[in-house]
């Protein structure tokens, strides 16, 4: 891309995919990881609580005290994706919420993070990744969590993320694998991000209340899903909202039932949906839970809304959250991970 006066910088053109839609597909990688999941050899005075089993959104391991009796637990996880947004500071606050909200998702207190940053040298300058590291700096800031530095590459793309260790209550975590049937199912922020963003990619037309939802952070969801007792959930991101409902019910031995209805969208959603910004990533969320989801009448729009790959989304949670809708139900296992009503 040769840029000029006439020719504004898009930091969404120096990438093949934007955001979480550049996730592996889950099928594919499921595939990969068979075989691989298994324990390392380590002294059990740190037993992993939980591990990449159940698909949960960060690793988590007990911290042991004197006594021997678990003394709190430490939560880890990483997250990196290229440009979403053509803005190198609003893309900094989204990859950071985006890193964040792993150790949210699993009842966490994020404490510090480090810098994960691949820059194309020769093609963009140094000011613009400033820009992305300023962001990220501010949204950690917002969050009360340390950044200590980091590691950078010099690469054929832009990509940004952060590493994150955070701290919980082993007795109080958010899981995949805890949901139980007759729980609600609430969602803390709308679908549509992916849409959104790849109509952005495409036409340059900005989005102000998708970028407003992806900075949000995920910080207040989990505490107010802690407080009223939820012990099951997961953020949605990359695998769409039904790619990780469907992790939760299987990991949780049950089926989904969601009402469509009551699903929220941000506004200018359905529309991309109708003009073709579909995301590569969503119609492969799509095709993997097909054979695990009863679909009913649903229309071809919403399922696509439903798969689509979102980046820093919202808490789906296994219980009522206050203030966010309750969008199904979970009911003891069926022949599918997940029904559409």
């Amino acid at each position: 891309m040769t840029l000029t006066r006439e020719t504004p910088l898009r930091l969404t053109q120096y990438a093949h995919g934007g955001g979480c839609a550049r996730k592996i597909p889950p099928g594919e990688l499921e595939d990969m990881l068979d075989g691989l999941v298994r324990q390392a050899t380590v002294t059990h005075d740190t037993p992993l609580l939980v591990g990449p089993a159940t698909g949960d959104d960060a690793a988590v391991v007990a911290l042991p005290a004197p006594d021997g009796a678990p003394a709190g637990a430490v939560v880890c996880t990483a997250d990196f994706f290229g440009p979403v947004v053509d803005d190198p500071y609003d893309w900094g606050r989204v990859a950071a919420a985006n890193a964040l909200s792993d150790v949210y998702a699993m009842g966490g207190r994020p404490v510090l993070a480090v810098n994960l940053l691949a820059w194309p040298r020769d093609l963009l300058p140094f000011a613009l990744a400033r820009e992305v590291l300023r962001g990220g700096l501010d949204i950690a800031a917002e969050a009360g969590c340390h950044v200590g530095g980091g590691h950078s590459i010099d690469d054929a793309e832009p990509t940004y993320g952060m590493a994150v260790t955070g701290l919980a209550d082993p007795g109080r975590l958010l899981r995949n694998d805890a949901g139980r049937p007759g729980l609600p199912l609430s969602l803390t922020k709308p679908l549509g991000l992916g849409v959104l963003n790849n109509r952005h990619k495409v036409t340059g037309e900005r989005f102000a209340q998708a970028v407003e939802t992806m900075v949000r952070l995920n910080r207040d969801a989990a505490q107010a899903a802690l407080a009223a007792g939820a012990v099951c959930a997961t953020d949605v991101t990359g695998f769409g909202f039904l790619g990780h409902l469907h992790k939760l019910a299987r990991a949780s031995d049950v089926t989904a039932v969601v009402d469509t209805a009551a699903v929220p969208y941000l506004d200018g959603a359905r529309e991309a949906v109708r003009d073709g910004y579909v995301s590569g990533g969503t119609r492969r969320n799509l095709e993997w839970v097909a054979p695990v989801t009863d679909f009913g009448t649903t229309d071809a729009g919403t399922r696509l809304l439903l798969a689509d790959a979102q980046t820093s989304g919202g808490l789906l949670v296994a219980g009522e959250v206050p203030g966010a809708p309750v969008v199904g139900e979970l009911v003891p296992r069926g022949p599918h991970s997940v029904v559409l009503r």
